[in-house]
């Protein structure tokens, strides 16, 4: 086994072209117990809000269902985040096992991201006010989500002596190497923070092994604490329509969403900001109409989400340009929907396109596929393992709205490929579970405590770089060849 798997069934694989040498056998670490529970943070955004604007998003998703599945295994999980409203009690129960704890630091507002380091110090006073209330010992494990809980994390790490394990999402140096025309480059500020959390984590957790190199490359992380555990959908929600009534199923749908019950549909799912591109999609349904007039007549363009980050500066930039581009009536825009609504839309569109400018891993992608969806996307970051090129979609290089404009009509003018790529979709959709994403995180949780128990006992025999990266022995001792159970080839 590695030292991200510990065991336990699920991915928790590293990084391309990268082997694992066999364990020895690990001797009992006095004090050893089992994972208990974990402290999870969420600064900026709260896995209560609605997915889909201002800052919520993907993040909200991951935190909400790992959270849910965790404390089904017998994890207690404790998430604090920030409070932005008088109306919020101090704590909510979010699941059995799973307590949303909101944390006063400065304004009882929304504040954007860019504000949010000069609280940081009130937050982590809250947070650790609420472990001194506790008995010693209160948490097993921390998990920060994004670099501003990281630097939370890491305090909180020196002062309870426990492992931070951190999940980075996003990071600023792969953002800002490939940022879309007039957006905002990430303040260097926020590139110290991902270093100096890079550094300090026990554990990072990458959703992709292309993340995992990101962290390695860019930010100088070592390898042997890079885990690579990938998120999931819920496949009891996602669902396919059944074969014999999807076309009944897709007009209900429809119907429920106001959408024309018949043509074609293609379905733009995420924040509005330069970042996630839906301004490729309107692009390219303009340069449709102009290539293909008849076929552009049958299609409808469904914008679904609300304005994020950049976007905000000009929250109706989007209808302003489908106006400009004389698409206003075949463009519907919906606000965020809840997941009954959204996995109606998914059913409901006959593509789903993410021409985003980065993915850490690109969860719409994956949840379109499970409803039977074909995805259209962007070759980058995350997307590139979320979508199986000309199986359960395509992959498009570049944001060119030409050649996104001749794979959407190639596709639409095909019922039979969208078919085949459909069952594609929904195959390829079974390989991704929160389940298992749950038993990923609680491998590396266990990993981390029993390395971090380990080093406190100065038992340093017990803790030993494995990896070989490349070819390269890190610890000087020869590698089997052998690859982590799970990891996609």
């Amino acid at each position: 086994m590695s030292p991200t798997t510990n065991g336990l069934p699920g991915t928790a694989a590293v990084l391309p072209d990268t082997v694992w040498e066999p364990d020895p056998p690990r001797p009992h670490t006095p004090g050893h117990r089992p994972i208990r529970r974990v402290a999870v943070l969420s600064v900026h955004t709260s896995p209560l809000d609605q997915p889909g604007t201002g800052d919520a998003g993907g993040m909200n998703v991951y935190i909400v269902e790992v959270s849910r599945r965790l404390a089904d295994l017998g994890v207690e999980v404790e998430i604090f985040t920030r409070a932005t409203s008088r109306e919020q009690p101090p704590s909510v129960e979010m699941h059995p096992g799973v307590t949303v704890r909101h944390v006063t630091c400065g304004p009882l507002e929304a504040l954007p991201k860019e504000d949010l380091p000069a609280q940081l110090c009130a937050f982590t006073h809250g947070v650790l006010l609420a472990e001194a209330e506790r008995p010693p010992g209160a948490y097993d494990v921390i998990h920060s989500h994004y670099w501003l809980s990281g630097q939370v994390g890491w305090l909180a790490k020196q002062r309870w002596g426990v492992p931070l394990v951190h999940s980075a999402h996003t990071l600023a140096k792969v953002k800002n190497a490939s940022l879309a025309a007039g957006d905002r480059p990430e303040p260097r500020a926020r590139i110290i923070g991902e270093e100096q959390v890079t550094s300090a984590a026990d554990r990072l957790i990458a959703s992709t092994p292309i993340e995992a190199r990101d962290l390695v490359e860019q930010y100088g992380a070592e390898p042997e604490r890079v885990a690579v555990v990938e998120p999931g959908v819920d496949l009891d929600v996602f669902t396919p329509p059944a074969r014999a009534t999807a076309g009944a199923e897709r007009a209900a749908a429809r119907r429920r969403l106001g959408l024309p019950t018949t043509g074609l549909i293609v379905a733009f799912i995420g924040r509005i900001q330069p970042l996630k591109a839906p301004d490729v999609l309107l692009r390219a349904a303009a340069e449709l109409r102009r290539t293909d007039p008849a076929l552009a007549d049958t299609v409808t363009t469904v914008i679904v989400g609300g304005p994020s980050g950049s976007g905000l500066d000009r929250p109706t930039a989007l209808i302003d340009l489908a106006a400009s581009l004389r698409l206003s009536e075949s463009v519907r825009f919906l606000p965020p929907l809840p997941r009954a609504r959204l996995a109606d839309l998914y059913r409901a569109a006959d593509l789903v396109a993410v021409p985003s400018y980065n993915e850490s891993f690109g969860l719409v992608a994956i949840e379109a596929q499970a409803c039977g969806t074909p995805v259209v996307a962007a070759a980058v970051g995350g997307l590139v393992t979320a979508v199986r090129d000309g199986v359960s979609g395509l992959l498009v290089a570049g944001h060119d709205p030409v050649v996104w404009a001749r794979v959407l009509r190639d596709l639409l003018a095909s019922p039979d490929r969208r078919a085949q790529l459909s069952a594609g979709a929904v195959e390829h959709a079974r390989g991704f579970s929160w389940d298992r994403t749950a038993s990923g995180l609680l491998a590396a949780y266990r990993s981390a405590v029993a390395d971090h128990r380990a080093l406190a006992l100065g038992n340093l025999d017990l803790i030993r770089p494995r990896v070989v990266l490349n070819g390269t022995r890190v610890n000087g001792t020869q590698a089997n060849g052998a690859r982590v159970n799970g990891a996609r080839p």
